[in-house]
């Protein structure tokens, strides 16, 4: 099922691309996009729209206005981030130029919410609030992370509300969309909300475990780039607060060297392990997922059509990319 909906997505994506003047402008914009991805957000979209009893094509409009606003934010912060690589290409900004990645991103963000334009009434209203907040608190989670890169007293509260401004908003709104497109009940559709911002934090949390300990030929990113890159992630504050005295003397050390080979990476995993934070960070995991599969217990959805989210829930837990 899950295929079905990326592959229709793919379709309505190929059919409606950017091709109009100046081509220096659009063509940054379809290079992003083609990029790929596990099209998640859209895929979202497309399945609870189903799930609530909805068209599906008609929700092609609002999963595309998703996945244009999630690519937009990845070519800000490629260029925030000064990274040369997306998905194993070239990062817009460094195949064209700072000003194109900044100005085609800026137009990435209005033509998401174009593609709302397409709906009517109570939905477009609902739908242009909901993205309208969204894109708000997305830039508000890319600041906390900028402020956390200078501050030594980051709290693990702290993170998890950075990671679901960053990430987690988005995936709620690509759900709640869905359920809008389908007349879903507003207690149904902020039941679902709910349900894709755990689900979106528990994601989050399973990409950061994988970010260390992930299988190098399935992960897709090198493995322990955010060590390398001293990222203060669940992991890193973990450690902080669990590690002796001598272990977190040490993993501030070799994470203020700028320095990338192998040794560092496994010196800081080293760390990691004897300082529990691996068996934290799948314990928090397992609780977020938890927590959105509560959502579901009161949501208006017969028991088959909630089985299908129990077991997507599952399937993205158990993933290796």
């Amino acid at each position: 099922m899950i295929a079905s909906y990326k592959e229709q997505f793919l379709q309505y994506l190929e059919q409606n691309k950017y091709t109009q003047e100046p081509s220096n402008l659009y063509e940054p914009i379809n290079y992003i996009l083609d990029l790929g991805g596990k099209r998640m957000r859209p895929i979202l979209t497309l399945m609870v729209c189903d799930l609530f009893g909805g068209e599906v094509e008609k929700a092609l409009d609002a999963a595309m206005a998703v996945e244009v606003f999630h690519n937009f934010t990845l070519i800000h912060d490629d260029i925030m981030d000064s990274a040369p690589i997306r998905r194993g290409k070239e990062t817009v900004h460094k195949k064209w130029n700072l000003n194109t990645g900044i100005l085609s991103g800026d137009a990435m963000m209005i033509l998401a919410f174009q593609c709302l334009e397409k709906y009517e009434g109570a939905q477009f209203s609902d739908l242009v609030r909901l993205l309208n907040k969204t894109s708000l608190e997305v830039c508000d989670g890319q600041q906390y992370d900028i402020d956390f890169e200078t501050r030594t007293d980051v709290t693990i509260d702290e993170y998890l509300k950075m990671i679901a401004l960053k990430t987690s908003v988005l995936v709620a709104a690509a759900m709640k969309m869905g359920a809008i497109v389908a007349d879903a009940s507003e207690k149904d559709a902020n039941l679902m909300y709910d349900f894709g911002l755990n689900l979106g934090l528990a994601f989050q949390l399973q990409d950061d475990y994988l970010d260390s300990y992930g299988n190098p030929e399935t992960f897709g990113k090198q493995v322990g780039g955010d060590i390398i890159e001293n990222k203060k992630t669940f992991l890193v504050l973990k450690s902080q607060e669990l590690g002796s005295d001598d272990d977190v003397k040490e993993l501030s050390a070799l994470l203020s060297e700028k320095y990338t080979d192998h040794d560092k990476v496994e010196k800081v995993k080293e760390i990691f392990n004897r300082s529990g934070a691996p068996e934290a960070i799948l314990s928090e995991i397992e609780s977020y997922t938890e927590k959105a599969l509560k959502m579901l217990e009161p949501m208006n959805l017969p028991e088959e059509k909630k089985q299908v989210l129990k077991e997507f829930s599952q399937y993205l837990m158990k993933r290796t990319v």
